[in-house]
């Protein structure tokens, strides 16, 4: 039995996107800046699957910007809003367990001189509105965090960081990374007051190479990728209309959020009470994640260890971040969690397509590896 239970890291394209993505390569395959009418044909498809992703943030079209995945949509926002706003102050608050897209640039942005204030989460992996209420100050020109937690699950409250803002006198603009989030919980970045959201292709049954960036109207950032000018100047490059198509189209399928939302629900709980029926089985995501989400330490099992056991039966994890390879969990680490937790930590990822039956063989497949694991 093939088990793929790593959808945070990747999901499996659905027949929708892969269909569009071929029907582009092998049909419309004009550069969308070309002035013929394969250009012109490809330029109508853009800016139609632009109209499908802004729809399903409820925002208008111009306000949504393709780039190549999650991480340059985050480097675009953070650098280009910083670059904008930086005459009005040198600080920037965020979290101490972002994704690397996110924490990287914080230490680039540290090395250039800037107040970096890193909220550290609690051991549940939660983060309230009082520390951000400490934190931004009228110095403050951005705040950066994620809607969810991309190793445990949790969901940080970016739809009230923006009164926080206002009520400080702050100046600053509201970045926040909705890769984890976009599709499984409902974000509205009109509605949150988020000056710039993050999201990507591949962790919503797409292809990967492709990726988004809402820019609340208003709101102007330096581009951070030159190039030929590609949309409006935000991110230049010529687009990847077979994945921008697929994209487009994935989010078509996935729009009913509620009832995949109660479907992973009734998984996430099945999948707990299995998972604490075996001994030496700790969770460690909070009780707030998302159903989507859910961290376990398998205790004496090292996680690399549990990852390939788990790979060779047919089940597919991973040990964190699939960003981090090879390093301990910055997030976990931040959680104050216990070195023996940290060690032996896996993550184990759903989606709408998964079933109790392959939870099942999950469950029998862990307690073989304690079984033995432990032998040796």
């Amino acid at each position: 039995m093939q088990v793929y239970f790593d959808n945070s890291a990747t999901t499996k394209p659905c027949e929708a996107a892969v269909k569009s993505a071929l029907e582009v390569m092998n049909e419309e395959f004009g550069n969308p800046s070309s002035i013929h009418s394969k250009g012109y044909n490809a330029s109508q498809l853009l800016e139609k699957s632009r109209s499908i992703i802004a729809d399903s943030l409820s925002v208008d079209a111009f306000a949504v910007y393709f780039t190549p995945c999650g991480t340059v949509s985050n480097n675009t926002a953070i650098f280009g809003a910083v670059n904008a706003l930086r005459r009005r102050g040198n600080k920037i608050v965020t979290t101490a367990f972002e994704h690397p897209s996110v924490a990287k640039c914080m230490d680039k942005l540290s090395e250039d001189g800037f107040e970096v204030v890193r909220i550290m989460p609690d051991e549940s992996g939660n983060i309230s509105c009082e520390e951000f209420e400490n934190a931004i100050d009228e110095k403050t020109i951005l705040v950066s965090l994620m809607a969810v937690n991309n190793e445990v699950g949790s969901v940080l409250p970016f739809d009230k960081i923006k009164k926080i803002i206002k009520r400080n006198n702050s100046p600053a603009l509201l970045h926040v990374d909705a890769v984890q989030g976009y599709l499984k919980i409902d974000i509205k970045p009109q509605k949150c007051g988020i000056d710039l959201m993050s999201i990507s292709a591949h962790k919503i049954h797409a292809l990967k190479g492709s990726g988004a960036l809402y820019i609340a109207k208003g709101v102007r950032i330096k581009p951070y990728v030159l190039g030929g000018g590609q949309e409006n100047g935000i991110c230049s490059g010529t687009q990847a209309m077979p994945n921008i198509a697929a994209f487009a189209s994935a989010v078509n399928e996935l729009r009913d959020i509620d009832s995949r939302y109660q479907k992973m629900c009734e998984l996430n709980a099945y999948l707990k009470q299995e998972l604490l029926k075996i001994d030496g089985v700790s969770i460690n995501s909070p009780e707030n994640a998302i159903p989507y989400i859910v961290n376990i330490s398998l205790n004496g099992i090292p996680s690399q260890v549990s990852v390939n056991y788990l790979s060779s039966k047919g089940v597919y994890v991973s040990a964190g971040s699939a960003c981090s390879k090879g390093h301990r969990s910055e997030v976990l680490t931040a959680m104050k969690l216990s070195p023996e937790r940290i060690d032996s930590a896996v993550r184990v990822s759903l989606c709408y397509t998964n079933t109790k039956e392959e939870i099942d063989y999950f469950i029998q497949i862990i307690k073989k590896a304690f079984l033995e694991l432990s032998k040796k």
